[in-house]
């Protein structure tokens, strides 16, 4: 792996020109991918800075077909595909070559050892045979699977299968490394190790990334920027800090009876309120404070044992994000 990594720079820009002058790594123009009737991808245009990158969206919204489609694997019904500066449609190997790809499926060689599947990985990126063994001892080394390289990947625990995955998609040294649902599958110790891993990727290796999964805490962890897709059209495409950032005049509230009654004194002064168990989630109107929580709470009779600003999570901004979309 490189010993200077690179600076990832830049930032998601879902439509039109970049003018911060950092290179565009991926760019989609008006992409349809179609399964007869069915459009997997539906008029996509995105265009990625670089840096690392969520994709997010529920089962069937997308994800792995446009991974595909971005290497290659797939051929797209319209639209222009981009990445690295390379035409996808006309030249796939060229971008094979340069993009490490971990696939979600259990897409390992039982009967090859690790050293052997990852060595004949590198050797499909270009890289001559001596290169290749050396590349994927390092590799493996690096995903922790160096004292098992030797044994046959049948062998492996879903864990070592899921390190083995890493290391052949790292072992072109690539420019661009998409991982599709790197967790799945693996235990809550497991996963930590995966994530550590993934967020050292970057540093170590100068590669943007982008992150495929429907685990949003994961996103949260490891990248800055995201792109949440449904029914295959982009629904948000920008960094991740203002997608979670603290909600703007929206407070939780616990008191110590049933909060009914200040919920209903709330809603009458103009807040907007929403109750989860005991919870109160409250919306005041802008130019009111938390001080309209306690004078209200103090007329209704209601003592108020918890109040604090609701802090946004990726979780509650995503499912908002699906809920405009769909105009609930």
């Amino acid at each position: 792996m490189r010993g200077q990594p690179k600076q990832a720079s830049g930032h998601v820009n879902p439509r039109g020109p970049c003018y911060t002058g950092a290179r565009v790594i991926v760019d989609v123009e008006a992409l349809e991918k179609r399964y007869g009737d069915l459009r997997a991808l539906q008029n996509v245009t995105l265009r990625l800075e670089g840096g690392t990158v969520g994709l997010l969206g529920p089962n069937g919204a997308g994800k792995s077909t446009l991974l595909k489609t971005l290497l290659g694997l797939l051929p797209f019904s319209s639209g222009a595909v981009r990445v690295l500066g390379i035409d996808v449609r006309q030249e796939p190997l060229a971008v094979r070559a340069r993009v490490g790809y971990m696939p979600e499926g259990d897409a390992v060689i039982p009967d090859l050892s690790a050293l052997e599947f990852v060595t004949f990985a590198a050797e499909l990126c270009g890289l001559p045979a001596a290169e290749a063994k050396s590349r994927a001892h390092m590799v493996l080394q690096y995903t922790g699977l160096g004292e098992a390289r030797y044994r046959k990947l049948g062998s492996y625990s879903t864990g070592m299968r899921q390190r083995a995955k890493l290391a052949q998609a790292l072992a072109g040294d690539p420019k661009l490394i998409l991982l599709d649902e790197p967790t799945s599958g693996l235990d809550p110790k497991g996963r930590d190790e995966m994530l550590e891993l993934i967020q050292d990727l970057p540093r170590r290796t100068g590669a943007h990334l982008v992150l495929s999964t429907h685990i949003l805490p994961d996103v949260e962890k490891v990248c800055e920027h995201v792109v949440v897709l449904r029914e295959g059209a982009v629904l948000y495409a920008g960094p991740l800090a203002p997608l979670v950032g603290s909600e703007k005049n929206v407070f939780e509230v616990r008191v110590k009876d049933d909060p009914a009654s200040l919920g209903r004194a709330l809603e009458a002064l103009g807040c907007g309120v929403s109750r989860e168990g005991s919870t109160l989630q409250v919306k005041v109107p802008d130019g009111q404070d938390a001080d309209l929580l306690f004078r209200t709470a103090i007329d209704a009779g209601s003592q108020i044992r918890h109040l604090a600003p609701l802090e946004g999570t990726l979780e509650r901004a995503f499912l908002a994000t699906v809920r405009q979309a769909s105009g609930a």
